[in-house]
């Protein structure tokens, strides 16, 4: 297999990333509405661990650290989302 042919895989699951990546957000601020609408707080800590454990079952010994710190960088940008539509200035910070 040549480099682009590498490359084309590559862009093909970045596509799907990119999709399921607004599909996330867009759920974050569905859960920002929802905590908003019954006083609770933004970061839930002991569901981050949870879904941390989980990623890091799901992935391969070498892997584990990075799916980690991938979702904790996830889990940084849909609080900041969360935060942002609940201060009302529309997702943007």
């Amino acid at each position: 297999m040549e480099l682009k042919d590498y490359r084309a895989q590559i862009d093909r699951i970045d596509a799907e990333m990119i999709r399921l990546f607004a599909e996330r957000m867009e759920l974050s601020a569905r859960i920002a509405a929802y905590k908003k609408a019954h006083g609770l707080a933004v970061q839930d800590p002991l569901r981050e661990q949870e879904k941390l454990y989980a990623v890091r079952k799901g992935l391969p010994a070498p892997l584990q650290e990075y799916g980690a710190r991938w979702y904790e960088q996830l889990f940084a940008i849909s609080r900041r989302y969360q935060r942002a539509l609940l201060d009302g200035n529309g997702g943007v910070e």
